[in-house]
């Protein structure tokens, strides 16, 4: 374990299938928690991070999706919720670190909007397209107990979960979105 992260919780355990519960913005706990979230986002070059993926069952997600401009400007949402989603469903791949050594075709709305709290206890509403609704949809999934084994429609399912058999077989870590 990297110095400052968690370790990566992987499928199929079932932490990952569990329904998160909110949390206390008031939890001082909770920007240690949100620091070690990041950090072990970006040691395994990750753009999202929910808490049940380092094995907390809490209402908690970090998010960077701007990480190409070479700065770390993570968002941490508390008790996110998706308002709305709107645009047309789009169908792309998504990797996840929990589920390392493959990429899913999944079929998402294009745009997302999602009402948190921040950890000052404010209240924010965040709006993104593209990766960041890609992104903010996925991590709001993990929340509920769904991975992406769930998001992804039957053929997707079965092809993905014999493709993740063989990274697993070929030691794939998080961070790994396919192995050679």
């Amino acid at each position: 374990m990297k110095l400052n992260t968690l370790p990566v919780v992987t499928y199929p355990d079932p932490t990952l299938r569990e329904v998160c519960v909110p949390c206390d913005p008031s939890d001082k706990s909770l920007k240690k928690l949100a620091r070690q979230m990041a950090n072990t986002m970006y040691a395994n070059n990750g753009c999202g991070l929910a808490a049940p993926q380092v094995g907390v069952n809490k209402r908690i997600i970090v998010i960077d999706c701007d990480q190409d401009s070479g700065t770390r400007n993570p968002i941490t949402l508390l008790n996110p919720e998706i308002i709305e989603t709107r645009g047309p469903e789009e169908l792309d791949g998504e990797g996840c670190l929990s589920c390392p050594g493959i990429t899913v075709e999944i079929r998402r709305p294009t745009y997302a909007i999602v009402k948190y709290t921040d950890l000052n206890g404010e209240d924010w509403i965040i709006e993104g397209d593209g990766l960041l609704g890609r992104c903010l949809q996925h991590e709001i999934d993990h929340l509920n107990g769904i991975t992406l084994f769930e998001s992804c429609d039957m053929n997707a399912r079965i092809k993905a979960l014999k493709d993740y058999k063989a990274a697993q077989q070929a030691g794939a870590k998080p961070g790994d979105t396919s192995v050679e």
